[in-house]
């Protein structure tokens, strides 16, 4: 109901969605200079950034872990029904939200359990599932948010690196409902090949995959899901792991385990 003047979606400063753009009646001006994009395709036996444009030229690019079929039909069905169960909150840029964390101040630095009362109970499988692999080894997930895009809402989400102060090495999601493309992106380019100008790297995500992003990629390339690239309902559920600062012999170790012991109850509820 719009009639309070209030706009039904939850974007803020900069930040659009195709809901408040039909209701603040926002025209997307198209800049007459194009800016120069170099566009590049993730080959994940490669482990390669393959160039789109004819001269074919490639690069490794590292930290990206692609896990196909990491669920199967019947746990993804199960997984969306839970969650369709509970409330989906609104978030930026078309998005909708399930939260299951710690209650964070980035800015002042500053966390607390407040009412986080672990992770979803089906995750724990799926922890457990993701620990077998080496490139897991020793996940252990103290934050879980699950998102939920839709095209008719223009959902999004910008470029961005997640932070570091409270979120260790790892993130992982799980991308479910369909296929979409996570893009890495480089603004300053990539001088040691070439390249002045920005640089992007579409990494592709099957259905039911797992991703994981680390090294470089965690901290050097920033990472967005498009509105293009969103074609029917996506689903996703990201966990992060802590940082050094919040695990044994950290400043906030105390703290830490705390978090670690609620999240890993697996008997949570969004907050």
């Amino acid at each position: 109901d719009d009639s309070d003047g209030v706009i039904p979606c939850a974007c803020k400063g900069i930040r659009r969605c195709l809901v408040c753009e039909t209701f603040k009646a926002i025209v997307q001006l198209e800049t007459r200079e194009s800016k120069i994009v170099h566009h590049f395709l993730y080959n994940a036996k490669t482990g390669l950034a393959v160039s789109k444009d004819e001269e074919g030229s490639s690069f490794p690019f590292s930290g990206v872990f692609l896990w196909e079929n990491f669920i199967s039909e019947e746990e993804e069905k199960e997984l969306i029904s839970v969650m369709d169960q509970d409330v989906w909150n609104p978030s930026q840029s078309g998005r909708r939200k399930q939260d299951f964390g710690p209650k964070v101040n980035f800015k002042k630095r500053k966390v607390r359990i407040a009412d986080f009362t672990g992770l979803p109970a089906l995750s724990q499988k799926l922890v457990l599932r993701m620990q077998q692999d080496a490139n897991l080894a020793g996940f252990q997930p103290v934050e879980q948010c699950n998102l939920d895009y839709a095209p008719e809402r223009g959902s999004a989400i910008d470029p961005h690196l997640d932070d570091s102060w409270l979120w260790g090495e790892r993130l992982v999601t799980i991308n479910m409902l369909s296929e979409t493309v996570l893009t890495m992106s480089l603004e300053q380019g990539l001088p040691e090949l070439g390249l002045s100008e920005e640089v992007q790297v579409a990494v592709r995500l099957p259905r039911r995959c797992l991703v994981v992003l680390y090294g470089e990629a965690r901290h050097r390339w920033k990472h967005a899901i498009h509105r293009k690239d969103i074609h029917e309902r996506r689903v996703c559920s990201t966990y992060r792991e802590l940082s050094a600062e919040f695990l044994l012999e950290g400043k906030q170790a105390k703290l830490g385990a705390e978090l670690l012991t609620t999240a890993l109850s697996f008997g949570g509820t969004p907050i």
